[in-house]
């Protein structure tokens, strides 16, 4: 099975919230990145990020230059859905 098709599958059919490497908060990442002392207009991208919430906290921490990519459009969709009006 392609990658693309693979992960298009688990997003298409799993909540984000059950498979098994789901964090409600992903705080390592999200410390990591503060302590490199970027300001808030910083450049992010989080490759790989998928429906991942750690955009959610960059957001609610007031970082304001987000990009999230990702193979899967369905994991994605996620994350766009789960953030709604706070996404530009």
């Amino acid at each position: 099975m392609h990658p693309k098709s693979h992960w298009e599958k688990i997003f298409a059919t799993e909540p984000t919230d059950a498979v098994s490497w789901f964090q409600p908060h992903a705080e390592l990442s999200l410390d990591l990145i503060k302590s490199t002392g970027a300001g808030k207009d910083a450049g992010i991208i989080d490759v790989g990020g998928g429906a991942s919430t750690l955009v959610d906290d960059l957001v609610a921490e007031g970082y304001r230059d987000l990009t999230v990519l990702d193979l899967s459009a369905a994991a994605l969709n996620a994350a766009r859905n789960r953030l709604g009006a706070q996404q530009n």
